[in-house]
């Protein structure tokens, strides 16, 4: 067992994990109908955001106060930070929509949104396998991360080609373009998160 101090920020990023989780399961399966929806859904996601920096807050705060960590320091905040960046920017999508006042989403955003959550479920896996010290088994979320993060460079490809193909509104074309890269960056952001456990596996196991 490690000491109660080091096993504290296992404990740190579990909960925010836990709190990406939550956000990521309220992202997907809230029902937008009208434009009072989107208000209450962008706030929503905003409460989860601010959530999640004061959980990141908090692990900063806790390594500049223990002298021992049970893995670097470094990996620690990069994972805190990151977990925090997938959440950013599912509150950032969430303003997005509210704002250019989009009520429906369509089949490349759901299929954004999927693979997001599939990330997301991966990433929760791999930090209890983190907690556990159970390194090695963390590869196979990894890898799965990095697939799913491959299938939303390829739907970004074909939604952008579809949109210059079929929509004729200009504004609507700037408006869906943003969304959909924005949704590619959370992706990025799940992968970036899987290089910080490949990098804690060639370091620790």
């Amino acid at each position: 067992m490690f000491k109660r101090e080091q096993d504290q920020f296992y404990l740190h990023l579990a909960n925010i994990s836990a709190n990406l989780t939550e956000s990521m399961k309220y992202f997907s399966d809230y029902k937008l109908r009208n434009t009072d929806d989107l208000a209450i859904f962008s706030e929503k996601m905003k409460d989860y955001e601010k959530k999640g920096d004061s959980l990141v807050h908090q692990v900063i705060q806790d390594l500049n106060n223990v002298f021992i960590t049970p893995i670097e320091r470094e990996d620690i905040l990069a994972l805190a930070m990151n977990m925090d960046d997938v959440l950013d920017g599912l509150e950032h999508t969430a303003a997005l929509f509210d704002m250019y006042a989009i009520t429906s989403a369509n089949k490349y955003m759901l299929q954004f949104v999927e693979a997001i959550q599939k990330c997301v479920e991966e990433i929760e896996e791999a930090i209890k396998l983190l907690s556990n010290k159970k390194l090695l088994q963390i590869r196979k979320h990894i890898i799965k991360v990095k697939d799913y993060e491959s299938n939303c460079d390829l739907v970004l490809r074909t939604s952008i080609k579809q949109l210059f193909n079929t929509e004729k509104d200009p504004i609507r074309i700037i408006q869906y373009k943003e969304i959909y890269e924005e949704l590619e960056t959370v992706a990025d952001y799940c992968q970036n998160v899987a290089n910080i456990f490949e990098a804690i596996i060639m370091k620790n196991a």
